[in-house]
């Protein structure tokens, strides 16, 4: 089944958390939002650890 945006955007309720992540080289940022865009939790800002 195609969805395009509108679809989507339909489907988000009062009931719906929105989690984004930002998986950047040095930091990452995670948040969650809800439906209204009003934020609950932002996790993160820290550097990755990595010896590669």
């Amino acid at each position: 089944m195609k969805y395009n945006q509108n679809h989507k955007i339909v489907q988000i309720t009062p009931r719906t958390l929105i989690i984004g992540v930002d998986i950047a080289k040095f930091a990452h940022v995670a948040r969650v939002q809800d439906f209204r865009g009003l934020e609950f939790l932002r996790i993160g800002k820290g550097k990755q650890h990595c010896n590669c």
